[in-house]
């Protein structure tokens, strides 16, 4: 099966141990130079994510709020919504390898590596899960991270702002705040998974946009454009830097690539060069 074929059928299988193949496999022509079967290629539009059989899809402001995880059900849909991140972040991951075959086969080869550690986040967090009595698809999700990939399917220089820039650097500012708020209850064997989950997905998701940012700014110089303000336009055009909140973890966003100017604009409160 040739390259591109394989990642479609990897993007639209549901079952993450056919994807982890698929990728191990989508590496091996990266690192060979097998012939990826690019001609004539025309990249698909997706109607549905793959897990739309496993879970029941709701809008967002139907997700019911998660206030407690003093409880194992309030544990659970945390920890559920986590889960389905990372999967979601599998196909995103793909989605990019796939879609844009005019990038340089090192643009391949590091979103390949983002959809291998995505899906052994998805795997730590599903064993959690299920050690709770839970599974993934036991409660409602949401497609945003779907219908970002969809809105940005065009142009390579608007997926790597929104995706990794954006969406991406969002959870480095979420995931410390996650953890604050488990730390209580962290005498339960359950919680400390988690935390140490979160904690190994933290580091890991830092190289995640920091590879995002490497390739936005490559396509900013390639077409001569500026990357802040490039950054702000693409981020007004999809609607979401009016939806940035405070707490914008500068450390993290800063390892990531983001420079102080940048954030400063975003409304970090401080931070030094």
């Amino acid at each position: 099966m040739h390259f591109y074929l394989l990642a479609e059928s990897a993007i639209c299988t549901a079952d993450i141990d056919t994807k982890a193949a698929a990728i191990a496999d989508l590496m091996r022509y990266c690192n060979t130079g097998e012939d990826r079967g690019e001609e004539g290629f025309v990249p698909k539009r997706f109607e549905t994510p793959s897990y739309a059989g496993l879970c029941r899809i709701v809008p967002p402001r139907e997700l019911p709020r998660r206030r407690r995880f003093d409880t194992t059900e309030g544990l659970a849909r945390l920890l559920h919504s986590i889960v389905h991140i990372e999967y979601s972040a599998v196909d995103l991951a793909l989605d990019a390898v796939y879609r844009f075959p005019e990038m340089p086969t090192a643009f391949r080869r590091d979103w390949l590596e983002v959809a291998e550690d995505e899906v052994r986040h998805f795997r730590m967090l599903r064993e959690i899960l299920e050690r709770l009595g839970y599974r993934y698809g036991d409660f409602p999700v949401h497609r945003g991270l779907f219908d970002a990939a969809t809105h940005t399917a065009r142009d390579v220089l608007e997926r790597m702002a929104v995706v990794p820039r954006h969406y991406e650097a969002t959870g480095l500012d979420v995931n410390p705040q996650i953890m604050r708020k488990l730390r209580p209850f962290a005498d339960r064997e359950e919680v400390r998974a988690v935390l140490e989950a979160l904690e190994t997905i933290y580091r890991e998701e830092i190289e995640h946009v920091r590879k995002g940012d490497y390739w936005f700014r490559y396509c900013c110089a390639q077409r001569g454009l500026e990357p802040a303000s490039t950054f702000r336009r693409i981020l007004d055009a999809h609607g979401l830097r009016k939806v940035i909140r405070s707490g914008l973890n500068v450390p993290a966003r800063q390892a990531a690539g983001f420079s102080c100017g940048e954030l400063r604009e975003l409304g970090a409160e401080s931070c030094e060069d």
